[in-house]
């Protein structure tokens, strides 16, 4: 049984490979590959991945059979998956890694509105949990707005001067291409959020995440693949090259489609959408980290105050979460008033 700290340890993995993955798809557009080429290749070799998996997962225990419902929220997330893809990493395309990372800082916040409507978070101002969770969902949105709007004095200069990414590439872009792919990661995140309401609608009723993600990954190489072949008319479009495309391609497929897309329902079964939603604006922290460390990139004490900020917002949510669980599970131990104290422990052994 894996522990709290194994299970925010996997979410927080979790971040750092979609943020290598947005890096690496970033690469490789740039060098002239098609964005929904890109987005067809990794979800057909993921589901290369995953139906062995699923087949081998199941060869014991044959899965529920899916109902209908079940089959159209499997059919509402494909949807949604190949539009948050092809939105994210068109803007991706547009803009650069670093405002994808910011852009999806506003994701916890439309989680909390979503969930709160549907009525799968239920708040209680008079507790502090509940409190708790809505001063730290504000509190890491301003963080990561603070590390995207104010750059401040630099703390550590960057040994490679001349390496320009992240939040340098936004201002070597053109303007209109900026508000374009700024448009775009904004409805991205959006729709991102309502994938997480439904993901955990559709999971808590149908909690198999392996079966759920094949057969939605499925559904999306077939959308997207009808999607590359009406924007991509050229047949040479579809080569794939043997250098950083192929790189890119196999880790999206492996880690961001596959193990995330698994990741993620096994913890919107677990713990819901606001948890999940929670790590987005880890990405911003973890971009910045990786840019000063591998590419030299500057440090500015506006990214230190604003993923201080962060950190702080996103510790007080985790303890929020923890706080219910603990009050879940304490109620769960005490014994109904019109039970007998006996049939009680029958029932428990």
């Amino acid at each position: 049984m894996v522990t709290e700290g194994g299970v925010t340890a996997i979410m927080i993995v979790t971040q750092f490979v979609e943020v290598g993955g947005d890096t690496l798809m970033k690469s490789a557009t740039k060098d002239g590959m098609s964005i929904f080429i890109f987005i067809f290749y990794s979800n057909i070799l993921a589901l290369c991945f995953l139906l062995p998996s699923t087949l081998f997962h199941h060869r014991k225990r044959s899965p529920p059979p899916i109902s209908t419902s079940i089959f159209c929220r499997m059919l509402l997330l494909s949807c949604l998956f190949t539009a948050v893809q092809i939105l994210m990493n068109t803007g991706i395309g547009y803009s650069s890694p670093t405002l994808a990372s910011a852009m999806v800082d506003l994701v916890p916040a439309f989680t909390f509105i979503l969930a709160v409507i549907s009525r799968m978070e239920v708040l209680n101002m008079k507790k502090h949990s509940s409190q708790a969770k809505i001063i730290g969902t504000l509190v890491s949105i301003v963080g990561a707005l603070t590390v995207t709007l104010y750059k401040g004095m630099p703390l550590i200069n960057g040994a490679f001067q001349n390496i320009e990414m992240g939040a340098t590439e936004i201002y070597l872009l053109g303007k209109s291409d900026w508000i374009i792919g700024a448009f775009l990661l904004a409805t991205a995140s959006f729709l991102l959020s309502v994938l997480f309401i439904t993901e955990t609608w559709t999971i808590k009723a149908y909690p198999e995440e392996l079966l759920v993600t094949s057969i939605c990954i499925s559904l999306v190489v077939i959308q997207s693949g009808i999607v590359a072949l009406i924007v991509e008319g050229n047949s040479n479009a579809w080569i794939l090259k043997p250098n950083k495309e192929l790189v890119a391609v196999c880790f999206s497929a492996i880690f961001v489609v596959s193990l995330r897309s698994v990741v993620n329902k096994w913890a919107f079964r677990k713990k819901g959408p606001i948890y999940v939603a929670m790590f987005n604006p880890l990405r911003v922290v973890i971009a910045l980290g990786m840019g000063i460390l591998f590419l030299g990139n500057n440090l500015y004490l506006g990214s230190m105050i604003g993923a201080s900020i962060i950190v702080i917002g996103f510790y007080a949510v985790m303890w929020a979460q923890a706080q219910e669980e603990h009050t879940t599970s304490e109620n769960d131990f005490l014994p109904s008033s019109s039970t007998p104290l006996l049939s009680t422990k029958n029932i428990d052994h």
